[in-house]
């Protein structure tokens, strides 16, 4: 009987060690993307994290396609809280087949928007503005900022998944034969940029950008028709690959946009992977906050707590009561 005791006891503390490992959350490292949606959500979640599953959260610097190679290759960082999957999803797939990472939860409940705009004012006084059509017999009309003999259209910057996907519907369209040169911005805020300058200008202005943005909720743009359907198959096989010489014009498919962790972070820290699951929001919510953002001049971190003392009935669904009062604490000792 003593020795089953023995054993008993030995068995009950080596199920609690492995229960405390396996809910260990420990250090964690956050992918801070370089745009307002991507680097909020990395706030939000370092506090939350912290502060409600006493990890050790840290912020690192990332970008789409750098960070999801590297959290498949070399497992660091642990989270990226915005990642639009179109450009990476084969390898994104790949990994999680081969138990590297894995989709946490949709950060985006109603997915992101991509496509090529105009301002809405443009199209207001020539409706054909708002087809691909209408836009190269009018190229002319989009001047190039360093070249007034030629035309423009602002792309995507370096880094950004959405780079080879504009530069290959660039092809795929012909921009080049109607007289555009493919630009680069330099960063999102040269993009962002670009569209306040010429809406202050009430100048012409065609290009590549997303939602959900303060942009597009600020400034009222068209998204252009190519004329064509939604292509899924050779979007992802042709149309977000470098090497595929072969574009077609599709229109972009709804982006899928999740939190993507790695395996060994959804394995050790399982009650904030439910967090994680749990944390999404709408295009209109996020809208909101970004427009928030541009007119505080607010960056992430001072966001959060404007987020958290607000929008309590958001984030408190994402996790439970306990762990609710936890965060609220941490709140009003900021």
């Amino acid at each position: 009987m003593r020795k089953f005791l023995s054993s008993s006891v030995l068995l009950a503390c080596a199920s609690l060690s492995m229960n405390a490992n396996a809910n260990e959350c420990g250090k964690v490292t956050i992918a801070d993307m370089n745009w307002n949606s991507a680097t909020l959500i990395a706030n939000i979640d370092r506090f939350i994290l912290e502060h409600g599953f006493d990890c050790d959260a840290e912020l690192v610097p990332g970008d789409t396609m750098p960070t999801g190679a590297s959290m498949i290759e070399k497992g660091q960082p642990d989270i990226a809280p915005e990642f639009w999957s179109n450009s990476m999803k084969e390898a994104l797939d790949k990994g999680v087949q081969e138990g590297r990472i894995r989709y946490a939860g949709t950060t985006l409940s109603d997915g992101g928007e991509e496509g090529f705009w105009v301002p809405a004012y443009m199209v207001e006084k020539d409706p054909s503005l708002a087809t691909i059509a209408g836009v190269k017999a009018n190229a002319k009309l989009f001047k190039h900022p360093e070249d007034p003999s030629k035309s423009g259209f602002m792309g995507c910057p370096a880094g950004w998944n959405c780079q080879i996907s504009s530069s290959q519907l660039f092809t795929a369209l012909g921009l080049e034969d109607a007289g555009f040169e493919l630009l680069d911005p330099g960063s999102g805020a040269g993009l962002s940029g670009s569209i306040a300058k010429a809406y202050e200008r009430q100048e012409a202005w065609f290009g590549y950008y997303w939602a959900p943005t303060s942009v597009l909720g600020k400034y009222k743009m068209v998204k252009v028709d190519f004329g064509s359907d939604v292509d899924s198959k050779h979007f992802k096989e042709c149309i977000t690959q470098n090497d595929c010489l072969t574009p077609k014009p599709t229109m972009y498919p709804p982006s899928k946009v999740d939190s993507v962790v790695t395996e060994a972070f959804a394995k050790r820290a399982p009650e904030a992977m439910s967090y994680l699951a749990a944390r999404s929001f709408s295009n209109a919510q996020m809208n909101i906050l970004l427009a928030w953002m541009e007119d505080q001049q607010a960056d992430g971190e001072y966001t959060v707590e404007h987020f958290l003392t607000n929008y309590e009935d958001t984030w408190s669904k994402w996790v439970d009561t306990e762990t609710a009062q936890k965060i609220k604490k941490a709140l009003s000792e900021l």
